[in-house]
């Protein structure tokens, strides 16, 4: 489990968080509306975010062509230029509202049915569309709990954890007390989410395959899932441009349920793949996936030069 280090710029958290609140009352149409301008000048001036994520397509979607491939990271930063500006209307504004913008719910019966069950889900919670409206729903309607870490910027954590807990959500530190916290809320036949695409610390993952090249991938879900005879759902708020967003909540990779740990990380990146595949300009493709190499693993000298980042 990767941590994140924060650290205090008490003027821009003001300035972020004051931005999220103006924002909160906006239409979804005029957030949609900023981020058809912003998104395209990431795209050009912001050499990182294009470079990154201009390389991961070109990995994930080799058959097509550069010129479809810039068009699809043009709208992929589009998305998520929504998704950090509508995080005020998940976080802050009227919950009737936010429940009013889900205008369907696909497969919720893979959570009901497991319920029934008496047994836990694990919702795997790619980075597509806006996961914090996800969030916002699950909370809503099921004993919910999360890992959570905080923010970079250490004032934004009243305002971040505050917005994840309003509608009931537990979350948790990505520590082992986190880990134990989820085994109980799995025990107890509850929901509980796990990011399935962040890269993990080295140690707490194996090299899986993503679109065909390995990714260093988390190994925490063949854990949980042995302890606790869990169901695995992935789910996804598919945003409908300025209308408001789909649920999509779709049966897990059979492979997630493997004792081999290699073989459970395949299924998880299958999980995201299929994901993706609902609209691959909602993913986040600007976050550099395959930042770890084999080769590192392996302690190969020149290893720097197999890295795509």
């Amino acid at each position: 489990m990767a941590e994140t280090r924060s650290h205090s710029h008490p003027r821009r958290a003001r300035a972020i968080a004051a931005l999220w609140k103006a924002l909160a009352g906006r239409r979804l149409s005029s957030l949609w509306g900023l981020s058809r301008i912003i998104g395209p000048l990431v795209h050009r001036f912001s050499r990182r975010e294009r470079e990154v994520t201009e390389i991961n397509l070109r990995e994930a979607y080799p058959e097509r062509d550069e010129t479809d491939r810039r068009r699809l990271a043009r709208a992929s930063l589009t998305h998520s230029a929504a998704t950090m500006l509508e995080l005020g209307f998940a976080w802050m504004d009227d919950p009737e509202r936010v429940e009013a913008s889900i205008l369907a719910v696909h497969g919720r019966e893979l959570l009901d049915g497991a319920r029934a069950e008496g047994r836990g889900v694990i919702v795997l919670a790619p980075h597509f569309g806006n996961w914090e409206v996800l969030n916002f729903w699950l909370s809503g309607h099921f004993p919910f709990t999360a890992m959570y870490e905080p923010p970079k910027i250490a004032e934004l954590d009243a305002v971040t954890r505050q917005g994840r807990e309003r509608m009931g959500a537990s979350l948790v530190p990505t520590n082992p007390r986190g880990v134990a916290a989820l085994l109980k809320a799995l025990k107890r036949s509850e929901a509980i989410g796990i990011l399935p695409d962040q890269e993990p610390d080295w140690g707490s993952g194996v090299f899986a395959l993503f679109y065909g090249r390995p990714a260093y991938t988390a190994t925490l879900l063949p854990k949980l899932v042995a302890r606790t005879e869990a169901r695995v759902v992935t789910g996804v708020a598919r945003r409908i441009p300025g209308r408001g967003f789909e649920l999509h909540f779709l049966a897990a990779d059979e492979r997630v349920y493997a004792t081999d740990e290699g073989e459970s990380a395949t299924g998880v990146n299958a999980c995201v793949e299929a994901a993706i595949a609902l609209d691959p300009a909602q993913y986040q493709w600007e976050y550099k996936r395959y930042r770890k190499v084999v080769e590192e693993q392996q302690g190969h000298p020149e290893h720097r030069r197999f890295r795509l980042y």
